[in-house]
């Protein structure tokens, strides 16, 4: 079954704002295996001119998910998330994301797709501040695998 195209273009507002905090960027340095010290250490990240501990570049992804989530489980799109994919991810950074930053996302549906038989959606998401402050900007491509071709 083919996505539903009248959600290209279509916009998610924040939802949810979520507070950035010093033991959730260690979690995710530790995680990804990053111990650059301005990642746990306020005072390095001080003397790199940061305001607080820096996110790593990736770590907006635990925002973004939420995101992604809420639009891939709308019924209404049609897209079955057992046969789902991420076939590609990118980031572009426009200020760094800080412990304190309390940041909210607005994701659009850029494109829907149908190409040899599986469904390609791309969702853009602005990460901002809660004042507005643009932190990133994500795309994300997921292939929706047809169930035929799956079998």
């Amino acid at each position: 079954m083919a996505l539903e195209q009248s959600f290209v273009g279509r916009e998610y507002p924040p939802d949810v704002v979520y507070e950035v905090g010093r033991e959730k960027i260690r979690e995710f340095a530790e995680a990804i295996g990053d111990s650059r010290p301005e990642y746990v250490d306020a005072g390095a990240a001080r003397a790199l001119g940061y305001a607080d501990v820096v996110a790593p570049p990736t770590f907006t992804t635990i925002v973004n998910l939420a995101s992604i989530n809420r639009i891939v489980n709308d019924p209404e799109l049609g897209l079955d998330y057992s046969r789902m994919v991420h076939g590609d991810q990118s980031f572009t950074h426009h200020n760094p994301v800080v412990a304190g930053d309390r940041l909210a996302v607005t994701t659009t549906v850029e494109s829907i797709s149908r190409r040899a038989g599986n469904d390609f959606i791309t969702l853009k998401a602005e990460i901002r501040t809660e004042a507005g402050e643009p932190r990133v900007t994500t795309r994300a491509l997921l292939v929706v695998r047809d169930a035929e071709e799956s079998a």
